[in-house]
This record gives structure tokens, sequence and C-alpha cells, in this order.
């Protein structure tokens, strides 16, 4: 593979220390040297390891991927360090993407009882509320902006898109109970897959607005989002309607992915992808794992064409475009969307590898400064939430890749083309979650103002967005 340009040899990388190490293939054994790696050089190598290894995936080099697979085995830990967790998952998603290619039938007789539980995903969504800020801050900022909305409205209903977590409306139902001129009649419909997940929230949330005394009604939907019936949100002349979509809207890219099939130049032919060179430079300013992930894991492809602000930067989105449109034509006074700022729709492997991996390491490594390494609660967030999401990323194409996330800048033109305004979201409610951030103790994140939405991020790196829109007529 020829060397990129400005980029340093073999030489000056953290190996030349080591020079018995081999990572050829038959040629020695690089084991016994791999244990005696520390801490930042073992996460550096196991990046160039990963990268190696997805590369060879992508190239259908299925020798050289087992081979880098068993080298990443010896390093790899989901007990470790950050990247150690990370390489854990990332190898277990890069091999079921081999066996899903190249051996399909053997690949459904090892998962076909991997099949998880209602309450397994209940419980794993919970402690994904639990142990990280960010539903807590898009509940706190969405309902700020619906009080905001909905100020002086006697009928309010609103459409929860992913309706799973009662503490967002239990919240918002005593907001409004305080409201000078009386609480409205409030209706919410709740979308979800799980019935189970409806009912539970049905009987919470009718027991907080009894309590509180607020006329209220619950209409529950088990439905996917693909499949939703726009008739059954049974939406009424006369209410003042809000749209809640909290990491969802995404979802419904895969049903446009598997319509229009579409195809892309291999990121293994990209001139600019030399992934092995580019792993193992270290700017001496950068001597931490953190800091290479953000400031170099971004290079090592060249930028995507996906990542382009302009029309041709979104692709044909049919399915999408007439769910928006028919939501748009329910006239919302307020439609908010929080999703993950991040880009995992690319239709090359190597761009969702590098961005995934540049993504979830700020989650790990959030994990990491708040979380005990041994927390049984830790390791079901990163096993059954992250993983499985890495592992969807990575392996799974069409219709099967739902965790098809995009970057604000692209939901911007989507909903703007889609005929929606966009409502900025007031200093107040940044005020809340920046408050909510000092009370529960939460260091390290932030909040920052971008175009009138807000991004919660992880010291500087962008983790999730939240932007609201309205009904906004055709002239």
């Amino acid at each position: 593979m020829a060397q990129e340009d400005g980029a340093s040899s073999v030489t000056s990388s953290p190996l030349q220390f080591f020079p018995w190490m081999s990572i050829s293939p038959g040629y020695g054994s690089p084991y016994p040297w791999l244990r005696e790696l520390k801490s930042e050089e073992r996460g550096l190598y196991l990046i160039h390891l990963l990268l190696a290894c997805a590369n060879h995936v992508a190239a259908g080099s299925v020798e050289n991927a087992n081979i880098s697979l068993e080298q990443i085995s010896h390093l790899a830990s989901a007990d470790g360090d950050t990247m150690q967790r990370i390489a854990a998952y990332f190898t277990e998603a890069l091999a079921d993407k081999i066996l899903k290619k190249g051996w399909p039938g053997l690949h459904r007789a090892l998962t076909c009882t991997k099949k998880s539980l209602v309450s397994e995903e209940i419980l794993v969504q919970r402690l994904f509320f639990e142990l990280f800020p960010f539903l807590k801050l898009a509940y706190v900022i969405t309902n700020q902006a619906i009080i905001e909305a909905m100020e002086g409205e006697k009928m309010v209903h609103i459409i929860d898109l992913n309706s799973f977590e009662p503490a967002q409306w239990i919240n918002l139902l005593q907001t409004l109970s305080a409201r000078p001129e009386g609480p409205p009649h409030l209706r919410i419909t709740g979308i979800c897959e799980q019935k189970e997940v409806l009912e539970q929230m049905a009987l919470r949330l009718t027991e907080e607005a009894e309590k509180l005394d607020i006329p209220f009604q619950f209409n529950p939907i088990a439905s996917k989002l693909e499949d939703l019936d726009i008739e059954s949100l049974r939406v009424k002349t006369g209410e003042a309607l809000a749209v809640s979509s909290v990491l969802q809207l995404h979802t419904l890219l895969a049903a446009d992915d598997e319509m229009l099939k579409r195809n892309s130049p291999s990121a293994s032919k990209n001139p600019n992808c030399n992934h092995f060179q580019r792993a193992l430079q270290i700017n001496k300013n950068q001597r931490t794992l953190g800091e290479w992930l953000e400031k170099d894991l971004v290079h090592v492809c060249g930028a995507s064409p996906d990542s382009a602000l302009s029309p041709l930067s979104l692709a044909p989105s049919p399915k999408m475009g007439s769910f928006l449109s028919a939501l748009w034509g329910l006239s919302p006074k307020l439609m908010v969307i929080s999703e993950q700022e991040s880009n995992h729709n690319s239709s090359t492997l190597m761009e969702r590898v590098t961005e995934a991996l540049n993504f979830y390491a700020a989650l790990f490594d959030c994990l990491e400064s708040t979380v005990s390494r041994a927390s049984i609660e830790r390791h079901k967030v990163e096993k059954m939430l992250f993983g499985e999401e890495i592992k969807n990323i990575i392996a799974c194409e069409g219709i099967d890749r739902k965790e098809r996330h995009e970057k604000l800048e692209k939901w911007i033109l989507r909903l703007e083309l889609a005929g929606f305004g966009r409502v900025p979201l007031s200093y107040h409610g940044m005020l809340q979650a920046s408050r909510l951030l000092q009370s529960y103790g939460y260091d390290g994140y932030k909040i920052k103002e971008e175009n009138g939405c807000l991004v919660i991020c992880w010291h500087s790196r962008p983790l999730f967005s939240v932007s609201a829109w309205r009904f906004r007529r055709y002239d």
C-alpha cells in the first residue's frame, strides 16, 4: 500500500521501539510483546489493528481480517480500559459482518437463539437514562420548548415518536399544573414497538395526572415508526399539536436505503485512505487516546461526500420525505427533534467504522470517568446498548441497519425541505439544561448553541443535538 503524502514512516511510529514485532501474516508472533504495551500505546495499536481489520473486511480479504481479529483478541477486553472495551465490541461487529456476508447460514445458526427480551431492552434504556445526562437534557429542553409554545392553550396534544420513558412527561405534567392560567387538557399519543412499555407509560402518567388533577388522556400505538398510520394519531380540530422525537427519526432512513439500493465507491479504492500509516502517527502535542481520536481519526479517510452541506448531500429519501410531509400536514405548533450528532449513515464500511470509533469512544470515555469498571450496570449498557448499536452500524445493511445517525446540518436541511421552519431554542431552556448538569454533578459535559439549536458535548466532542421546528405555510 502506497504511503500517504506527508505521513511518517512506520519507523517513526511507536512500533519502532519494538523492532522484533511483526504484523505481517505468517511472520512471527506479536502476542508476548503486545502484553507489555502501556495503556496509551495499547490503545493506539488497537486503533491501528481495528482500522486494518475493517479495511480487510471491506476488501473481502477474510484471511487477513482473521489474522487481525486474532491479534486484537489478545488486547481487547470488555472489562478493561476504554479502548480495550471499545475494541471488544468493534471486533465482534466486524466478525459478525464477515459471517453475514460469507456464511449467512452459519451466521443465522449462531444467532437464532440470541433474541433480547423486552424486559432487557427496557432495563438497558433505563440504565442509559440514569448513567448519562443526555436523555435528561433532551427532555428538559423539549419540555421547556413545549411550555413556551403552548402558553395559553386550552387543549394540547403531544405525539411522542419514541415513547418509553415516563420521566419526561411526568416532569411536563408537574410544570403544567403550576401554570398561572391553570393546566390545559393534555393528550399524549405514545408510539413504541413494545406494548408492555406503552402499558407502563399509560399507568404511570395517568396516576400522575390524577394526583395533579390535570385532565389527561394517553393514546398508545404499538407500531414501528415506518409502519405508523398517521390516521391513528387522531389529531382533533382545536388541539395545539406538538411532536417529540428522541433518538428515533433516523430509523426511517433504513427503509429508504432498502428502496433505493444505493451504491457508492468502496472505501478501499479511495486513494486518501491509508489507514495503517495514519493510525500510527503520533503528534507530540497529542498524548492521550481521546485527543488522538478527536483530532486525527476523522482524517483517517478522506472527507465523506455525505458531509457536505448542500442539496446534493442528501440522498433521495422517499420514506423520510413522506413521513415528514405527513407530520407537516398535521400543522404542528412545535416539533422537537433530538438525534445523535454523528454520521453513521455512510454507504461505505470504512467511513462508518471511523465515525463510530470517534463517537463511541467518547461515550465509553464518559462511563470511564464516572462509573467503576466493575459496575454491572456499566457492562450492561456497553454490551446491550452500545455494543448492539455498533454491531448494527458495522455489520448490517439495507432495512436491517437501523442506526443511521446523521448530523444536525443534515436534519436542518431535510426539515427545511419538508416545509418546517426553525424555532430557536430559548435561553431559558439552555439555562435549565445547564442547571441540571450542575445539580447532578456531571463534570465534562457541555451544552453549546448552534444556529438556534443546542448541541450536547462530552468536553469538546458533540454527541447529541436538539432542534425545534414549527409548521410553516408555503407561500
